[in-house]
């Protein structure tokens, strides 16, 4: 037998002290993994938010209401105040309501200008953009896909009949499941043709987004809030920032349960084996030779507790997550911390028992019983 076949086949000739070992690493390894896509997810979320639209920033209301942004509708003539702020390029405002929309008691119907859906992030995939003041419509791609609709098709909205022109696609994921109008007909539709819910906020090339909308605020402020990336970054700071702290916490735990754990297991395996270890040692194994095996022991342990791990937390985050409302994301940097992790384990693991293992006279362990 190889020393790499020996070095794989023995952490588990004690069935028992190596599943106990792995099951205790791989819990930490779950934790890691689960931390990390919802971490991920969270950010990505918060991103794509954020930077919803080619917009650099929107305009909003200043109280919380019941719209669909949870904030009050504001004012149309709102627009032209803030398209006359200095710095800014385009200005176009926005209506969100929750609606019947097809077979769907309730769904997500977006009212804008057509000359401002770039602003809104998004592009056709089929079909046109719909004209402005008509009985028109485009649908989100995951919308259109899961009911079957294709460009012809008509579709009712809130007991009206609208043409579908066209399919978009776009990477917010809520927009994908909407449905885009002319803000004029979601106007008529709601009855209320002056109100509207956002506006999606454009600045002149070369202009500061953060120093226009701090102009924006520091004249309209007690009426209106604006919503920049840099704003919100500086408010979800702290909780993002919280959240990779407790996932390097959890790995730091995991280092120290897990390390306590596989000296444990390791210890007893080198004491299991003393007489082993002195038969070694007697046919001419080095002590680097005896140490290597005890260090490649334990390291297995670990790397298959983080395969198991990883593949246990990956699998129970991506089913549960959408339960719960959160889309978790894994990225590379996830599974090679949780395998980083898994290797510091196995090494530190494996060091002391090894050194025990390493300093065994061979006389006194080939007496051994």
């Amino acid at each position: 037998m190889s020393f790499l076949k020996f070095i794989l086949k023995n952490p588990f000739r004690r069935k028992n002290s190596a599943i106990l070992a792995i099951v205790g690493i791989a819990i930490g390894i779950i934790v890691i993994v689960a931390l990390g896509g919802i971490t991920e997810g969270l950010i990505n979320t918060f991103e794509d938010t954020i930077h919803a639209g080619g917009a650099d920033f929107t305009v909003s209301g200043k109280e919380t209401g019941d719209s669909a942004y949870g904030t009050n509708t504001i004012s149309s003539n709102w627009t032209e105040k803030i398209a006359n702020v200095s710095g800014v390029d385009e200005a176009f405002p926005i209506y969100v309501v929750l609606t019947s929309v097809g077979d769907d008691y309730m769904n997500t119907l977006i009212g804008i200008d057509p000359n401002g859906t770039a602003l809104a992030d998004i592009s056709m995939k089929e079909g046109r953009i719909f004209e402005d003041n008509s009985s028109e419509a485009i649908l989100g791609e995951i919308y259109a896909e899961d009911n079957n609709y294709s460009v012809g098709d008509t579709i009712d909205i809130d007991r009206q009949e609208f043409k579908v022109v066209g399919i978009y696609q776009t990477g917010d994921q809520n927009m994908a499941g909407g449905v885009f109008t002319s803000i004029s007909k979601v106007g008529d539709l709601m009855d209320d043709e002056d109100s509207i819910s956002n506006i999606y906020v454009k600045v002149n090339k070369g202009e500061d987004p953060q120093t226009v909308a701090d102009r924006i605020d520091s004249q309209y402020g007690d009426n209106i809030t604006t919503v920049t990336s840099v704003m919100e970054m500086t408010q979800m700071a702290d909780m993002l920032n919280m959240l990779q702290a407790s996932t390097w916490a959890i790995s730091l735990l995991a280092i120290v349960v897990g390390g306590l754990g596989i000296i444990n297991t390791m210890l007893m395996s080198v004491f299991e084996r003393t007489r082993e270890i002195g038969v070694l040692k007697a046919v001419g194994w080095s002590n680097g030779k005896i140490l290597t095996m005890i260090v490649g022991e334990s390291l297995v342990i670990t790397i298959v507790s983080a395969i198991i791990g990883s593949l246990i937390g990956f699998v129970a985050c991506t089913l549960l997550g959408p339960l719960i409302g959160m889309e978790p994301l894994f990225t590379p940097k996830i599974f090679i911390q949780a395998f980083a992790i898994a290797i510091v384990v196995g090494i530190i693991g494996g060091i002391y028992p090894a050194l025990k293992a390493v300093r065994l006279p061979p006389t006194e362990a080939l007496r051994y019983e």
